[in-house]
């Protein structure tokens, strides 16, 4: 082939594609000035509609009032996540995050259209006055919640600190709502606590995601094994944490992962997925892990479990989770206000959206009454064996024991005065948490067995 057919190749091959995009080019710009047209058509429909409320109301009204409340009408036709932020709400919700805030301490969402508590906060006025996830909020201060926002309701909770705040709450036992009175006070939120659980082991509540989060873990697990020479095994209790900053769910899911996926978020561009990896630097050495989650562990809860149970680093114990998979936007707007926006949806390693499904549990165990339980076991004992049998052959054990009754008889009054001496002391942190918390005393029992399975894998 001459060189000149060949450039006449080219140049015909060049001249379809340049064609091609021209007319692609010129389909892509009339659908892009049809949409430009139909929403430049609506937007003097809601221009004409202002002009004519701020010529012909009946009363003079603020236009602010106005947009912010036509901007409002708009984002409900969205997701309950997605809000407007007036500038006094966005100055408060700035300041959230920081881990030191004023108001009552609760998290809130709408579900079937009420407003209900994710969770209290603990150690605040809230949590102190007995408000308890998943209660129903039905009036704020004598006016009904009924279809507040999310923003309007907090805006309703907020004031001066020391003033109360007056919430009429319906709860599953309840006959018909109650009144509390929850006085607003500074929130500073310690969002890591950690209890020694000896031999080794760990355990750190999670109550939220902010700024120190990820600090006050690393800083409590580096004590534990300094001070135990290692761990053995940990609880992250996760349950009826709301979430919260998305890095420092990613940084605590890297703090044990060495590798593999963390997180992804995919929005409306379905080519354009952001896939969020774990380093090898910094990761903890492998021990035994188990996240204890409820129906009100929320967002980056979700993303820590997803992430740690995908990877095959911890196991997940508890009841299926709160299934918050959307990821909000934050955008500061030219007057102070913010337009809190979602934006794309959260997926864990292997792939599965957890919005509106929630992460599942490897070992369901539910939040059961430790005293009931307790008493079932002792009814489950009484069950009559050979040994209660009269006139029944003696075991070993039994001729041992009666052979040494004397003995018997006093390191039986010995241990009966240490239990005495024992019931009068107060109960450590830990043994209280064993004692009152069932599924924490649960996944202290499997962490304990972890090793004596892994012999038979």
């Amino acid at each position: 082939m001459s060189r000149i057919t060949r450039i006449t190749i080219v140049f015909v091959a060049t001249l379809i594609i340049s064609i091609g995009g021209l007319i692609l080019g010129a389909s892509t710009s009339q659908t892009v000035l049809a949409v430009a047209k139909d929403r430049y058509e609506k937007l003097q429909i809601f221009t004409k509609v202002l002009n004519l409320v701020q010529q012909y109301y009946v009363d003079d009204v603020d236009t602010e009032k106005l947009i912010y409340g036509g901007i409002k009408g708009m984002l409900e036709a969205l997701d309950p996540h997605t809000n407007f932020l007036p500038p006094d709400v966005f100055k408060e919700f700035e300041t959230e995050t920081s881990g030191e805030f004023g108001g009552i301490g609760i998290e809130i969402t709408v579900q079937n259209e009420v407003l209900t508590v994710i969770s209290p906060i603990e150690d605040t006025p809230a949590w102190e006055a007995g408000i308890k996830a998943g209660d129903r909020i039905v009036e704020i201060n004598g006016e009904s919640t009924k279809g507040l926002s999310l923003v309007e309701a907090a805006q309703k909770m907020r004031g001066k600190l020391g003033q109360p705040v007056r919430m009429s709450v319906f709860r599953k036992g309840f006959e018909k709502p109650q009144e509390f009175a929850i006085k607003r006070a500074k929130i500073k939120i310690k969002s890591a606590k950690y209890v020694d659980f000896q031999d080794g082991y760990a355990y750190v509540r999670l109550t939220s995601f902010i700024e120190n989060t990820f600090d006050d873990l690393d800083k409590a697990l580096k004590e534990h094994d300094k001070k135990n020479k290692g761990i053995k095994g940990l609880v992250i209790d996760l349950r009826n944490n709301p979430g919260g900053l998305l890095d420092q769910a990613i940084k605590i899911s890297d703090l044990f992962l060495n590798e593999g996926t963390i997180v992804s978020t995919i929005g409306r561009n379905a080519n354009e997925k952001e896939v969020v990896y774990a380093k090898k630097e910094g990761t903890l050495p492998a021990f035994p892990i188990i996240i204890l989650i409820n129906e009100y562990s929320a967002s980056a809860s979700e993303i820590l479990a997803g992430a740690l149970q995908d990877n095959g680093r911890a196991a997940i114990m508890g009841q299926r989770s709160f299934g918050k998979g959307s990821v909000q936007s934050v955008v500061k707007l030219g007057d102070g206000s913010g337009l809190k926006l979602t934006v794309a949806r959260y997926y864990t390693p292997k792939g599965i959206s957890i919005q509106a499904e929630g992460i599942n549990p490897d070992i369901i165990v539910e939040n059961v009454n430790p005293e009931a339980f307790e008493k079932a076991v002792i009814k489950r004992e009484n069950i009559r064996r050979e040994k209660d049998i009269k006139g029944h052959l003696l075991g070993e054990k039994e001729k041992k024991k009666r052979k040494d009754s004397d003995e018997a008889d006093e390191e039986a009054s010995y241990w009966a005065s240490q239990d005495k001496d024992a019931a009068n002391k107060p109960l450590s942190t830990r043994d209280q948490m064993l004692k009152s918390d069932f599924q924490a005393q649960q996944a202290y029992n499997y962490l304990r067995a972890w090793k004596v399975f892994k012999k038979f894998e």
